[in-house]
């Protein structure tokens, strides 16, 4: 359900609202736009709280509607509710602190695309820090490095843990770079929030509820990868677990998902971007790496994401791919990479966007 109020209304009368919902046994969750502010009322079935409190019913709606700061009161069509656009018409910008660009914030989610590049898996020192000086180069304003690492077999390689949180930090401190990297277990989140400045839920971790609950409790940008069999309605209700307990900065991430095609790692699902830019108004970016599982398709992925619209681009990148402990076969090199920038940028210009780079 969601709560209209009259423009200009006062913050006292917000207020009273939303002691009203939470003596009733819901939850409000403000969203304050252009022109007006909405509540999305989240109702709450517990055993502990007395017939009728927090089920959501057409009395409370008439409620609702009975106080004068109320313009109106809708019903949410989507299972989803604070990822829908019908709780937030307007689009969420996800602020992330970048030292190396002007004004020292990158808004992913605004007019500019931003680029997220870096090795899939921290190897080692040097590895790490020839490729974060690369990618920056290039114009990747956002250090991507796996420290804990799922791998399909238990004989994989499964990361250097907090020695590479560190090596992250390190390379983001000489480079002026963000960090995104992946966090595994609800017990590591304190230990990668002290590194880590965007928290990535892997695809094998979208319906690991735990997990969303507790980034959902952190002060951190989540970036949430789609399930690798994931619809749309379970992705975005995925990132509803996160936005329930608090945490609004969720970026979405197109990682492709598990077809009969064999040719290919995944399938890329670009039809995905623009649908999602209508039904919520969460930013998406697109893993072109993941998504094809292929070094030569990147590139042209990478370019067809732009295209769709998408906020950001998380690419693999590696010094020599050929020796890479985990995903040579669909990281670019360091010279791939600085080559694919500038036609990346060519295509968000034709469709009245830019990267930000500095």
């Amino acid at each position: 359900m969601i709560v209209v109020m009259k423009p200009n209304c006062s913050e006292a009368a917000i207020e009273h609202v939303l002691r009203f919902l939470e003596q009733e046994g819901f939850t409000g969750h403000l969203s304050r736009g252009v022109e007006r502010t909405v509540i999305g009322v989240i109702g709450s079935v517990n055993v502990q709280n007395p017939p009728g409190k927090g089920m959501i019913t057409p009395a409370l709606g008439e409620a609702l509607e009975a106080f004068p700061e109320v313009e109106g009161v809708f019903r949410v069509s989507k299972p989803y509710k604070l990822a829908s656009r019908e709780f937030h018409p307007d689009d969420t910008v996800v602020e992330v602190p970048v030292a190396c660009v002007a004004g020292g914030t990158v808004r992913i989610g605004g007019p500019a695309v931003v680029m997220m590049a870096g090795p899939c898996t921290v190897e080692n020192e040097k590895q790490l820090m020839t490729t974060a000086e690369a990618v920056r180069k290039a114009g990747a304003v956002i250090l991507r490095g796996g420290a804990f690492k799922p791998s399909t077999s238990p004989y994989g390689f499964r990361g250097l843990g907090e020695e590479g949180l560190k090596l992250l930090a390190k390379a983001s401190r000489e480079f002026g770079m963000a960090v995104v990297t992946e966090v595994m277990t609800p017990a590591d989140v304190p230990l990668v929030c002290e590194y880590a400045d965007i928290l990535q839920i892997g695809t094998r971790n979208m319906q690991n509820y735990m997990l969303l609950d507790e980034v959902g409790r952190a002060q951190k940008p989540v970036l949430l990868k789609r399930g690798m069999a994931a619809t749309i309605e379970e992705w975005l209700l995925a990132a509803e677990y996160i936005l329930s307990q608090g945490n609004r900065a969720v970026i979405l991430c197109e990682r492709g998902i598990r077809t009969f095609e064999k040719s290919t790692r995944n399938t890329m699902d670009l039809s995905a971007i623009p649908l999602v830019k209508q039904l919520s108004h969460l930013p998406i970016v697109a893993d072109p790496s993941q998504g094809t599982g292929r070094r030569d398709l990147v590139a042209p992925m990478t370019l067809a994401a732009v295209a769709a619209g998408c906020d950001g681009l998380l690419i693999e990148v590696h010094p020599n791919p050929e020796v890479a402990l985990k995903d040579g076969a669909q990281s670019l090199t360091t010279e791939q990479f600085a080559e694919l920038m500038p036609r990346a940028e060519a295509v968000a210009q034709a469709i009245g966007r830019s990267f930000v780079t500095a």
